[in-house]
This record gives structure tokens, sequence and C-alpha cells, in this order.
């Protein structure tokens, strides 16, 4: 298992030359792991959001209205914030390229 984990920094390790490689692999390695933090933190965060507005329109159907629409602004500003931390892993995958 834990070669499958390390593969690409292997092949990079051993498609280069000395640590010049193997620092390639380990940025390449963060940029997936970032994107992929990046992903998930987002998605918690959306769940919450969800979780915390449907109990608060459960206790309170007659705000529906404003919960929803707080829940949708806040939803959008977590998606923003993760598609930048994306594009910043994307961009230093890009520049730990050869």
């Amino acid at each position: 298992m834990l070669e499958s984990l390390l593969a690409p920094v292997l092949m990079a390790v051993e498609a280069g030359e000395g640590a010049d490689a193997e620092l390639l692999g380990f940025g390449l390695m963060g940029a997936g792991l970032g994107a992929g933090v990046a992903a998930i933190g987002a998605g918690m965060g959306i769940g919450r959001i969800a979780s915390s507005a449907t109990e608060s329109i459960a206790r309170q159907p007659e705000a529906a209205a404003d919960v929803r629409g707080v829940t949708i602004i806040t939803a959008a500003f977590i998606e923003g914030v993760a598609l930048f931390a994306v594009v910043v892993c994307l961009l230093v995958q890009g520049s730990a390229a050869p």
C-alpha cells in the first residue's frame, strides 16, 4: 500500500537526477494532496451549512426564506475559497514540472 502512495515520488526520482527530481516529486504530490484537502474541506463546510439550515428551518419555518438566502451566500463563499485553493495547488504543480 505504501508503494502505491509513493509511486509518483518514486517515478519522479527515477526520471530525473538527484535532489531536484526528489523535490519535483514532493511538489507534485503536495499539489495533489492540497487540492484533495481543499475539496474535502469545502464538502464538509457545505454539509455543515446545509445541516444547520435544515435544523433552523425545522425550528422556525417562517424564517425559511431568510435562512435559505444566507445559506446560499455562505456556500458560495466556501466554494470560492475552495476554488482558489485548487487553483493555487495547480499553479504549484505547474511550477514544479520541469
